[in-house]
């Protein structure tokens, strides 16, 4: 090991060692107060790689200049790995059919092993089908465990037969949550031969949101759950280096105002900024106003804005966070320790010094309650501009509850939800929707019947210090319940609206709104039958809830009437910040946390129960239709052709084409191909469960794959959902159905067609394995959303783009045309001929997005799990 930067610091009368990047800095003239810090995050790693392996050496000299080598690579390995149980599962089932494959070709099969830390977090399977009601929860919780029991027994088996793996099991919190309170560690230490190594804390996810951690000073960021597999089996991975926008914050949040509104504009603002593909950092003097809750909310939108991350340095925030969430004194005192030593702790009197590619500045002092909506979480609305959205003529509806009838209007609501775990981990804003549900209740107010009304939390810490405030009662009596400890309404878990509702709009195209504490509102998201979704702060789910209509200036328009019929204005039921803050000074402490997390890992009784097979291979059932072994191993066959002389379009879309889109994780229908598949298989529409919950076999999601209900297909402009053109027959039909009937023919595979941002949102295996599967050979697009071109590569599939001011409009494509491609990686470049029924043809150069050194090499071996397989055995 090469020691020259090996340095040593002292924290609490005991010796540790650090690699001193400062110290390698010097040496090459210059000095770390210039620098990002995270930048300095990955230079420190790499410092840490090169004294093992020169190889880094020139991946290091390219961050001496990093905002003049974005074309040049960094190589990146997290300390841990975080996985929810939808990513999370079909993660490790793929790790399992590697271990067979490795034994089949005569190799190790425990050497498919988790090289790294990984905590999968199982969040994301309840569904919220009773709420409303003091049995929810318990209903909820039986359910999920009815509908989910061969996924769980398989993660118990996961659990005992893979290393380095520990599992939190259901109905214990959201993964990001429970991730900022519980399992972050900001800083790893390593004992060494001769002392003890200290260095940051890093963490990619198979969920987006990863980018929450940021917010208490580590960095991590969502990938997909291919890149993932690839950092558990300890890969390193490579990126370009990237640009660093700067963000300012200066000011103080004026009263009204929240973290959830100061997050929905930073997304707007970034979003018109195009951070995609870069880091953000926040600095400057407003810094010290936002706590880590706060901080934790602005980070964990940074999908949504577009950053890789969205990253807060490390400061007495940190560490008074760190303290009150119950973590070991001494942990604590070594984190600030080392981050002084190692200039990871935030100076503020080096603002002006630290340079970054682009700086925005933000004055708190400006932000206003504000909504995100109603199909993109950049689109920010003023709360009184809302209103105006619902101006428009729409047709109402008359919906009969078992109260009264109502005669609704455009803006109506069909949900409102207090969940996700962007605003769920922020006691200030969880305790302000608290009091205002008290102030409504003691007043009189109630939530229309007709609105499917939700509370649930990112972790039992929340119900802990609502029930200590004694505010449960009044959440409850306006039907905000408990309905469980998980990642609900905001990914497609909402379950149905209330029966009347849905029987109402079952002969109607009425357009019924939700408003949601969370972070994605995209078409069909939360539920098929709700068109226009805003996002909000908790604040103001419940105060919509209580209106029963997003058409509301809730600035002037009483949104309700009292018992003593005096009209009950917003500010009427606002708490004053002293009332607030009181309540966290009061009920919030270290032993709150403490006590939530003493038994995170011990389960529950119907987690207890499950039967666990104690071997370290899997036994496949083939009648599954939850777990399957997933078919990317069975030919092993490298692609080394560069050529493909006949390709068809199966898809044509347009911009802002989201992983919901490609691959939804909600609702399955049953005349949708996967309903056709489950009923084949003798699974009843009520136990279809979601999309979600069946991603560990590829039979249900290889038909789930571009079939969601809102995708609009160019090639069938009058029928939206997943349809295509057949070409050879010209027959419409699904695209699944499409792909099967492309087998047949002599084609060498199909090709998507695209806009921009294709692939935008959460962080989605699927959407490649499930395009893979169809026959896909490559997709053409304006841009890529960042996980989803890597995800593309790694399944063996071509991204490219089109060159600046092209698209498919502009070259006159329209789908029917015949495809040559030819491509050249040592280029970047693919010529792609597009010959047209009457025999013209449209010739046009694309770029070739292998934006790594692996890349190449991920696609050769026809994706990075084959590749990792041939490496194993020959080891």
């Amino acid at each position: 090991m090469d020691t020259r930067f090996l340095k040593k610091f002292t924290s609490q009368q005991q010796q540790y060692q650090y690699f001193d990047y400062a110290a390698w800095l010097a040496q090459h003239g210059s000095t770390k107060t210039a620098f990002p810090y995270t930048i300095r995050i990955l230079m420190e790693q790499l410092l840490r790689f090169a004294a093992n392996d020169e190889k880094y050496n020139k991946n290091l000299d390219h961050l001496l200049n990093w905002d003049q080598n974005h074309d040049q690579d960094v190589a990146f390995k997290a300390q841990r790995v975080l996985l929810q149980d939808f990513t999370g599962v079909p993660a490790l089932v793929d790790l399992a059919a590697m271990r067979d494959k490795v034994i089949e070709l005569g190799g190790d099969g425990k050497s498919i092993n988790p090289d790294v830390p990984v905590n999968l977090i199982i969040d994301h399977s309840v569904q919220v089908l009773s709420s409303g009601n003091a049995d929810a929860f318990e209903d909820n919780i039986s359910k999920e465990f009815e509908n989910n029991q061969e996924r769980y027994r398989f993660l118990k088996w996961a659990k005992q037969a893979f290393e380095n793996l520990e599992i939190v099991p259901p109905d214990n919190g959201i993964i990001h949550q429970i991730n900022l309170e519980y399992l972050a560690r900001v800083v790893f230490t390593e004992a060494q031969a001769d002392g003890t190594l200290v260095y940051p804390d890093t963490v990619v996810g198979t969920d987006s949101h990863t980018t929450m951690t940021n917010g208490l000073g580590v960095l991590g960021w969502g990938v997909g759950g291919i890149e993932a597999e690839a950092s558990m089996l300890g890969e390193v991975t490579f990126f370009p280096i990237p640009e660093v926008v700067g963000v300012r914050i200066s000011g103080d949040l004026p009263t009204g105002a929240t973290a959830t509104d100061l997050a929905l504009t930073v997304t707007h603002q970034l979003r018109q900024l195009n951070v995609v593909g870069k880091f953000v950092e926040f600095f400057g003097p407003g810094l010290e106003q936002l706590t880590v809750a706060d901080r934790a909310t602005i980070a964990n939108m940074a999908p949504e804005y577009g950053a890789t991350c969205g990253y807060f340095p490390i400061d007495q925030q940190t560490t008074a966070y760190l303290k009150l969430t119950g973590r070991d004194a001494k942990q604590v005192q070594l984190i600030e320790d080392y981050a002084k030593a190692n200039g990871l702790w935030y100076d503020p009197t080096t603002d002006d010094q630290r340079h970054y590619s682009t700086t925005l500045d933000l004055d708190l002092t400006q932000i206003t309650p504000s909504l995100a909506g109603p199909k993109r979480p950049q689109d920010l609305v003023a709360l009184q501009d809302l209103k105006t959205r619902f101006t428009a003529e729409k047709p109402g509806l008359t919906i009969k509850m078992p109260d009264k009838t109502y005669d609704l209007n455009y803006g109506a609501i069909g949900i409102a939800a207090i969940t996700s775990c962007t605003n769920t981990s922020n006691p200030a804003l969880m305790l302000t929707a608290g009091f205002i549900a008290k102030k409504a209740a003691e007043l009189g107010l109630a939530v229309p019947s007709y609105v499917k009304t939700s509370l649930a939390p990112g972790s039992k810490t929340v119900t802990a210090y609502l029930e200590a405030a004694g505010l449960t009662p009044y959440l409850d009596q306006l039907g905000f319940n408990l309905v469980g400890y998980g990642c609900t309404t905001c990914i497609g878990n909402s379950g149905a609206l209330k029966p009347e509702v849905v029987s109402a709009l079952s002969d109607s195209d009425f357009p019924m709104a939700g408003v949601l504490s969370g972070n994605r509102n995209f078409e069909g998201r939360i539920n098929p039958l709700i068109k226009d979704t805003y996002l909000a702060s908790p604040p103001l789910v419940v105060a919509y809830a209580l209106a029963g209509t997003l058409n509301i200036d809730l600035a002037t328009d009483a949104l309700g009437t009292a018992q003593n019929g005096q009209a009950v204005y917003l500010k009427d039921l606002w708490p004053d910040a002293k009332t607030v803050e009181t309540a966290i000074q009061e009920f919030i402490d270290s032993k709150l946390f403490s006590t939530s997390y003493e038994d995170v890992l011990a389960g529950n009784d119907h987690w207890n129960k499950l039967p666990v097979v104690d071997k370290p291979t899997y036994d496949w059932d083939p009648k599954s239709t939850y777990i399957a072994r997933p078919p990317f191993f069975k030919s092993m066959a490298n692609q080394t052709s560069t050529h493909f002389g006949k390709l068809k379009v199966l898809g044509k879309f347009g911009d802002s084409i989201t992983t919901d889109h490609i691959s939804p994780a909600g609702f399955i229908g049953q005349q949708t191909p996967a309903g056709q598949y489950l009923l084949s298989k003798g699974v009843q529409p009520t136990q279809f469960n979601s999309y979600g919950a069946r991603r560990g076999n590829h039979e249900v999601m290889m038909r789930g794959t571009l079939a969601n209900i809102r995708i609009q297909n160019q090639l069938t402009p009058d029928k939206e959902g997943g349809y295509t053109i057949f070409w050879p027959t010209r027959t419409e039909m699904t695209i699944y159905d499409a792909a099967q009937a492309y087998e047949k023919e002599p084609v060498d595979g199909l090709i998507i067609l695209a806009g921009k941002d294709y692939g935008m949102g959460s962080s989605r295996d699927w959407a490649a394995k499930g395009v893979k599967l169809l026959g896909v050979k490559a997709v053409i697009a304006e841009s890529f959303e960042r996980i989803h071109r890597s995800n593309l590569v790694m399944m063996g599939v071509l991204p490219l783009q089109f060159e600046p001011g092209q698209n498919a409009q502009s070259l006159g494509l329209d789908g029917s045309e015949d495809y040559t491609l030819d491509f050249d990686a040592a280029s970047q470049s693919a010529s792609v001929t597009a010959k047209k029924q009457d025999g013209t043809q449209v010739e046009f150069k694309t770029k070739l997005r292998f934006d790594t050194p692996t890349d190449a090499r991920y696609y050769e071996n026809d994706g990075i799990l084959p590749m990792i397989i041939r490496e194993k055995v020959k080891q």
